[in-house]
């Protein structure tokens, strides 16, 4: 066999092992039992969420109604940066079985193309967890003081893109992929496809949190979208944001702190869906 062939053969038979120990590793018990922790710490930043969205509908809270506002509100209390340490923890091992799925995962799919569809789904997921463990992470490290706006985030990176050259194209762009992706939410939460991600029967009470919550989620982050593209047109930075803006700007509309509350009960629902998903998480 030609030099090169043996490194090929030689890369391929260490693909396999990395492929092997990957699938140990992701149906281990250990493991199986951190991701159970995982999606409990995520279904609880969502209630979390919910609770603050909650009283900026009825209060006019200055709370951050985000996942950095949830992090917050749980180093603050007796305990907290541990919480915060541990749903870090819980995040980062979610994101490392979803890039575990998105290399090797759904084997099990005889089409190609949904088979690559599933796993940039978890590639994305992936993504998702990791920014959400690091932010978690930064509360923890800054414990209370840490208060910095869940928006500034958003509204720096959009000032910086519009005094770009085709800067607004750009930001457009983003606005419209976010919108994008908060459609597909949409769509899955309508169509019921989230059942994939569990393994075994569900009940109709877990199907419908999920549907609700998958709704609901898509619905913030279509919110998220549009801000960016109004952004973009108004050439105004500011008018960015993230979650917690988009839950404000539902609230600035009329019949606002029931539309918020609607949106409030929608996230909770997805929360108790995750606790569900935690008892039965599909593995590849």
């Amino acid at each position: 066999m030609s030099e090169p062939g043996r490194t090929a053969a030689k890369a391929k038979s260490a693909g396999r092992s990395a492929e092997q120990a990957g699938h140990e590793v992701e149906h281990s018990k250990s493991f199986a039992r951190l991701v159970m922790v995982g999606l409990i710490v995520f279904g609880v930043i969502h209630l979390l969420v919910a609770w603050i969205a909650l009283d900026v509908a009825w209060t006019g809270s200055s709370r951050q109604a985000s996942q950095k506002g949830a992090f917050q509100q749980m180093a603050s209390n007796p305990f907290g940066d541990v919480l915060v340490w541990v749903t870090a923890l819980g995040l980062f091992v979610l994101t490392i079985w979803q890039i575990f799925e998105a290399i090797w995962g759904y084997r099990d799919f005889q089409e190609k193309k949904k088979r690559i569809s599933r796993r940039l789904r978890s590639a994305g997921r992936a993504i998702t967890y990791l920014v959400l463990g690091v932010i978690a992470t930064s509360t923890a490290v800054g414990g209370k003081s840490s208060k910095t706006s869940s928006n500034s985030s958003e509204q720096s990176l959009t000032a910086k893109l519009l005094s770009e050259p085709y800067g607004r194209i750009l930001v457009v762009l983003i606005g419209v992929v976010i919108v994008v992706i908060g459609g597909r939410l949409i769509y899955r939460g309508l169509s019921k496809n989230f059942t994939e991600d569990m393994d075994g029967g569900v009940s109709s009470a877990i199907l419908g949190l999920g549907q609700v919550g998958y709704i609901a989620k898509g619905i913030v982050l279509a919110i998220v979208g549009v801000l960016f593209v109004i952004a973009a047109v108004t050439f105004d930075p500011k008018k960015a944001g993230g979650m917690d803006a988009a839950l404000r700007t539902l609230r600035d509309q009329p019949f606002g702190p029931y539309l918020l509350t609607l949106m409030a009960l929608g996230l909770a629902c997805f929360g108790f869906f995750c606790f569900a998903w935690a008892r039965h998480p599909r593995k590849s």
